[in-house]
């Protein structure tokens, strides 16, 4: 398979990192934290607004970056918990226009029971995990006050010249968080005509976080495309669910003419493991080489056949091609 064609690198906005450190958080003060789902729903979503006015953070988070939260108690070792990032959900100026109030995109984590994985672990401990982090963010009110640190990121950011680039921007989970904020800056800060095509992904239709804003905006700017893969229902046809990556070789007509495009840039953000499937079609539909190039060792194997393992190590992004995962 081809290298990609060498291009003038693309300069990403400057970002400012590591303003407040770990040791020495800053405190914030939470203004909303209300649900951001469609309708009802197994998983809970909220989108947490806090005030960090005065303080390092006030005005210098841009949007695609993150911040760390620190949760108050100890862990099972006596230590205070570990600092844990959350991506920023609102533009660079903040969700009052001046960079004093930052939000993210918080869900509660609720896994399966308990099981034993050391000598000295209780095998008849059934309980559910619970995130720590997560919970107890989920669980603030306006007016508590909450340590934070950062900001942290200076890769998935917004190109400097935005208006330069059309845009396709991959989601899974609340890996929607940065693109609520970019969304908004793109098109109601930065004003930008290029193409912003939006997918996300989800089990169910009423897991989509943020859907009534995408429909606004959508709506709003002939410029901006929402799509949704839903995986675990059938779609209106009555054909089975799809995942993203499904979605986009099923629509080649709308996304391929897209990703050729030497304007376009690709954001993937979300579960770990999600670009693969992503990473196959573009290379079985040969749309990659702007995006990635493969290794040695990878260009021997037809794309239908990668592993994840394999394409974490035979394949390079190029500075086009933005991907947080976790």
């Amino acid at each position: 398979m081809a290298t990609p064609p060498e291009h003038k690198t693309l300069q990403l906005s400057e970002a400012k990192l590591g303003l407040v450190s770990v040791s020495a958080p800053i405190t914030g003060r939470v203004v909303s934290n209300d649900s951001c789902l469609k309708g009802k729903s197994a998983s809970f979503v909220k989108h947490t607004t806090i005030d960090v006015s005065g303080t390092a953070l006030e005005g210098n988070c841009l949007v695609g970056q993150a911040f760390g939260v620190l949760a108050p108690g100890l862990n099972e070792k006596g230590k205070p918990h570990k600092v844990r990032l959350y991506s920023l959900s609102c533009s660079s100026d903040g969700e009052d226009g001046s960079g004093k109030v930052i939000s993210t995109t918080t869900k509660r984590e609720i896994t399966e029971e308990q099981s034993s994985q050391k000598d000295n672990d209780d095998s008849n401990d059934h309980r559910l995990f619970l995130g720590v982090c997560s919970n107890y963010l989920c669980d603030l009110k306006p007016g508590d006050e909450v340590k934070l640190s950062g900001p942290n990121g200076k890769r998935f950011l917004l190109p400097l010249a935005p208006k330069n680039h059309d845009y396709l921007f991959v989601a899974t989970g609340t890996g929607i968080a940065p693109f609520r904020g970019m969304a908004i800056e793109l098109l109601e800060k930065v004003g930008t005509t290029g193409q912003i095509h939006l997918l996300m992904g989800a089990p169910y239709q009423t897991d989509l976080i943020y859907d009534d804003l995408f429909r606004r905006l959508e709506k709003k700017y002939k410029n901006f495309h929402y799509h949704t893969a839903i995986s675990r229902e059938n779609q209106p046809d009555g054909t089975q669910g799809q995942y993203v990556h499904q979605y986009i070789e099923k629509k080649l007509d709308i996304f391929k003419p897209l990703l050729n495009n030497p304007r376009t840039l690709l954001y993937i953000c979300g579960l770990a493991g999600m670009q693969s499937g992503l990473f196959k079609v573009m290379a079985e539909q040969e749309i990659s080489g702007g995006y990635f190039s493969i290794r040695e060792k990878l260009e021997s194997i037809n794309p239908t056949d990668w592993e994840l393992s394999q394409i974490r190590r035979g394949v390079k992004i190029t500075d086009r091609c933005m991907v947080e995962v976790y």
